[in-house]
């Protein structure tokens, strides 16, 4: 081969190195961009996953609803400190080695944060705590229904369809004192020779007497077991303005039976009279997601009261069907006014006695109930307690015990907390997760609406070789 040949192919072998190099060198710096983008994506990953990690453990264990406390123990809740979290997630993953350090190398990658920002963010208490149903819906996927559905509305129907929840027994009795007093009784002339009014006396007096002392204050003898635990709501969720997010998956479109999982969840969740829990503030605190009040005992109290109603309903409805018992109270009633002279007064009179029997059977019905036994919606003969005789000393005849069938106060409970709306007894509940959590370590100044459930973040990744990526992701506990 001559010098000639070996020069041509000195020359062709140097042009075709260049075109492989340049070749090479285009597919690493494609291979490099697209491993930085992957690398992007894969530590964008870690960090928001890091994030969620970091949920208030309370809240978990207490009430097992994933949600991020934006305050991390701080008294300074912001969406802020979660940023500063995901800046510190992704500069931890995107560090060199200890060797590069030590040596200080350079990788393929050369990756640094240029810059990132949670650009949307959904809270608890969004769109009126749609966020925090949706979480406690999450959480009560696998709970069954049938049974416990069926007789909770069995339940409300039947006191809806009896009207015992509008039904004012209280009212129909003061209209009947109304026309009681507005007829003149008998007058004589006493010992000091003034003219004066026959008394009635009519034994229904003595019962009607005591309406004013409160049902609870009749119902239950040792108050001093009663709950007098109070708050200041002014301290939590639904009395201060809310932190709001972005809007991020907070969508209110709650069906019937989500309602009434809602319900089972805070049945099982929260305490109430006769089931109290040493980690709650408030003791009774289904009481306060059905009325509330600041205190356990106006809570109880308005329970009681509302009991009183019911019961009273129900109890008229069977006292005044009752021949053989309305015959007594009629005996009675003509007994007074035959020796009076007004028979007029005769049916007012029967009445006011059947009134007040109604009310002496409804605080022993409340009794029973406050002292964990069962009393039916409906009386029977045989569930019927207390006699006529009975009636004028019935606070003598406390004493507890079961009419063995019918409902236990927390059925009662139930039924009330069934009725109330849905929206009132959410931002209670957040008003209660508020109080236990802030009772535990380090947890003080806990906000049930600056807890993170979904964020959107955008992060912006830079290269010392002159190129940058850009990645915007969502992340939630259920995405």
């Amino acid at each position: 081969m001559s010098s000639r040949t070996k020069g041509y192919l000195t020359v062709y072998l140097s042009l075709s190195i260049m075109i492989i190099m340049s070749l090479i060198l285009v597919l690493f710096q494609g291979a490099r961009i697209g491993a930085v983008k992957m690398k992007t994506e894969v530590v964008a990953d870690i960090a928001m996953n890091s994030v969620l990690a970091e949920y208030s453990r309370e809240l978990y264990q207490q009430y097992g609803l994933l949600m991020v406390d934006t305050s991390y123990g701080t008294s300074n809740p912001s969406i802020i400190n979660t940023e500063e979290h995901l800046g510190y997630y992704v500069k931890k993953n995107l560090d060199r080695k200890l060797g590069g350090k030590l040596f200080g190398s350079s990788s393929v990658f050369s990756m640094y944060l240029k810059d990132l920002h949670i650009t949307g963010s959904s809270f608890a208490m969004d769109n009126n705590a749609a966020v925090l149903k949706r979480n406690i819906l999450s959480y009560m996927a696998a709970e069954p229904l049938e049974g416990l559905l069926s007789d909770v509305t069995s339940n409300v129907d039947m006191i809806e369809g009896s009207g015992l929840n509008t039904t004012d027994v209280e009212a129909m009795a003061r209209k009947n004192q109304e026309v009681i007093d507005s007829i003149e009784l008998p007058t004589i002339i006493n010992e000091d020779g003034e003219e004066e009014e026959l008394s009635l006396g009519n034994p229904a007096d003595a019962v009607h007497s005591l309406k004013g002392i409160g049902a609870l204050n009749l119902a239950v003898k040792d108050k001093s077991s009663i709950s007098k635990q109070r708050v200041d709501l002014g301290l939590y969720s639904s009395g201060r303005n809310l932190n709001k997010g972005t809007g991020l998956d907070d969508i209110e479109d709650i069906s019937f039976t989500e309602k009434f999982l809602l319900d089972q969840y805070y049945y099982e969740k929260c305490s109430r009279y006769l089931d109290e829990m040493d980690k709650s503030l408030l003791k009774y605190q289904l009481e306060y997601l059905a009325f509330g009040f600041d205190s356990d005992w106006d809570n109880l109290d308005k329970m009681a009261s509302e009991l009183l109603f019911i019961r009273e309903a129900a109890n008229m409805l069977y006292l005044f069907g009752c021949e053989s018992k309305v015959a007594e109270a009629e005996l009675v009633a003509g007994a007074l006014t035959a020796v009076l002279f007004v028979p007029e007064l005769k049916d007012p009179v029967k009445y006011s006695i059947l009134f007040a029997w109604t009310f002496a059977e409804s605080i022993s019905d409340l009794n029973i109930l406050f002292s964990g036994g069962r009393v039916p919606l409906f009386k029977s003969d045989s569930t019927w307690r207390l006699s006529l005789m009975g009636m004028l000393n019935f606070r003598d005849h406390l004493s507890g015990g079961d009419l063995g069938e019918g409902l236990y106060y927390k059925d009662y409970l139930r039924a009330r907390l069934f009725m109330t709306s849905s929206d009132l007894k959410i931002r209670r509940m957040a008003d209660i997760i508020e109080m236990d959590i802030r009772r535990t370590e380090g947890n003080g100044n806990f906000m049930i609406d600056h807890c993170l459930d979904v964020f959107r973040a955008e992060i912006h990744i830079g290269t010392y070789w002159g190129y940058d990526a850009k990645i915007e992701r969502i992340y939630g506990y259920e995405y």
